[in-house]
């Protein structure tokens, strides 16, 4: 080999290693401020959208302020709802739909706190609700912090009553009560983690006045049925046919003296729903309209393993699909439909673990996403041997990678934790079933799953690039 000099190994060096960029680095006067219109417009999003539901209405609202419409023939650009808990947002392309469209996938569903069927009882001159984690939480972190109550009841003549407490100033808000330090020896330290904090102790404290007096049996429990009926016109049996939420009773926060991290719940995943609709909408504005057709997919269930009638193993995507033909004046058969479905590029927007440095041995370094250097491609997750992934293939993301940079899009590539370290799944696999190229893709998040996340400001205003590189990509 060629003996080089110092300059040609430096330049050497500079063009062949692989090095992630931090994109506070690159970014101008200008681009600072952007970022910032990013960040505020999103916390706004966030303090809305704290449920599926609310996001729904959300998604609803504002994809008929920018001209998105119910599906219909000779309608370019549609919105489809479904249940009140997923939905999408899609378009005609100048390319035909047998080509294949350009597909992002997000879940709307968070982890939290849900109402049992049968909530409601008294214990020791107190009221409270029965409750059902959902999703994946460290149970101690819903204790001993405000908590807000959010959803709907439906009662049986079809009435809709939309219940929110807990999120104005002036509102009460909820908690679950901890164990005091000078009781918790053999209760709770002596314990591993796992056991030291059930599951069917996260009991909400919702009241702890009386009604009547001392004559009157579970008068406390009467109390706040009397408030129930009093303020949202409900029994005990609505219930019943309820879906509520309890939720943090907080707002998204700027982070640090800098500003430069949002702390929020819900980051996991509705920063993909919100980037992915800022995208669509930058996609569908493209002069001469975008080359290619494009679906923005929004689940619910995949903390939950993605099942039911609302999660990504349904039959949504096939459904939105179908209504694109109908738009396009053709028939949706099921032979048309699996073609444009197996001819797609998709991204599964799901947020990335961010590195922790006070927990490096549950990382490996050199293949970890870091806060601040632009959305995680994540070419496969599971766990173990790769088990339950989608390992996306090499043609697809190298024609990923040409869209990102030649669109000046900072992003770096990372993966879930060091081998055997645990794991987890997104609903990539799922959209693969379709026989259409799909990888993983979103931004890092550092306490994923807690009710208070952190992301980079960064990172936000760089993945919705990337995802509107995305969609107007050939």
């Amino acid at each position: 080999m060629k003996k080089l000099n110092r300059r040609e190994i430096k330049k050497l060096k500079e063009d062949l290693s692989y090095k992630p960029v931090l994109i506070w680095d690159k970014l101008s006067a200008a681009q600072e401020r952007e970022v910032e219109r990013e960040a505020k417009e999103y916390k706004v999003f966030l303090d809305y959208c704290l449920t599926e539901r609310r996001t729904v209405d959300w998604l609803a609202r504002e994809a008929g302020r920018a001209g998105f419409e119910e599906p219909c023939p000779g309608r370019a650009c549609l919105v489809v709802l479904y249940r009140h808990k997923c939905g999408a947002l899609a378009w005609l392309g100048r390319r035909p739909l047998s080509e294949g469209l350009r597909i992002v996938g997000s879940h709307i569903d968070c982890p939290r706190l849900d109402l049992k069927t049968r909530p409601l009882y008294e214990e020791a001159e107190m009221a409270f609700f029965k409750t059902q984690y959902y999703g994946g939480i460290k149970k101690y972190q819903w204790l001993a912090r405000p908590l807000a109550l959010i959803g709907v009841a439906v009662k049986p003549d079809g009435r809709t009553v939309e219940i929110e407490v807990g999120l104005k100033p002036d509102d009460p808000v909820f908690t679950v009560a901890d164990l005091l330090p000078h009781l918790a020896r053999k209760a709770q330290y002596e314990k591993k983690l796992s056991e030291a904090f059930e599951g069917e102790k996260l009991n909400v404290i919702i009241g702890s006045r009386p009604l009547g007096d001392g004559e009157v049996k579970d008068r406390f429990k009467l109390s706040l049925l009397s408030l129930l009926k009093e303020r949202f016109d409900l029994s005990e049996a609505d219930l019943v046919s309820a879906e509520l939420e309890v939720v943090p009773a907080q707002r998204a926060r700027d982070v640090g003296l800098d500003r430069a991290l949002i702390g929020a719940y819900g980051h996991d995943d509705r920063v993909s729903v919100y980037t992915s609709f800022q995208a669509a909408l930058e996609a569908v504005r493209v002069e001469g309209g975008p080359a290619r057709p494009g679906i923005c997919l929004f689940v619910d269930k995949e903390e939950t393993g993605s099942d039911g009638s609302t999660g990504a193993q349904s039959r949504l995507l096939e459904q939105v699909t179908a209504q694109l033909f109908i738009a396009a004046g053709l028939q949706p058969s099921s032979w048309a439909i699996e073609e444009a479905l197996f001819n797609s590029r998709a991204l599964s927007a799901d947020v990335s673990a961010a590195f922790d440095p006070d927990y490096p041995e549950v990382h490996e370094k050199r293949n970890a996403a870091f806060l601040g250097y632009g959305p995680c491609l994540v070419k496969y997750t599971g766990s173990g041997g790769k088990y339950s992934t989608n390992d996306a293939n090499a043609e697809y993301l190298g024609w990923l990678r040409g869209v990102l940079d030649r669109a000046r899009v900072i992003w770096q590539a990372g993966g879930l934790g060091k081998v055997d370290e645990g794991g987890g799944g997104t609903i990539a696999k799922y959209l693969a079933r379709y026989g259409l190229e799909v990888v993983d893709f979103g931004v890092p998040v550092l306490g994923m799953h807690s009710p208070f996340e952190l992301i980079s400001k960064a990172d936000l205003l760089m993945t919705r690039r990337a995802m509107a590189a995305f969609f107007k990509a050939e």
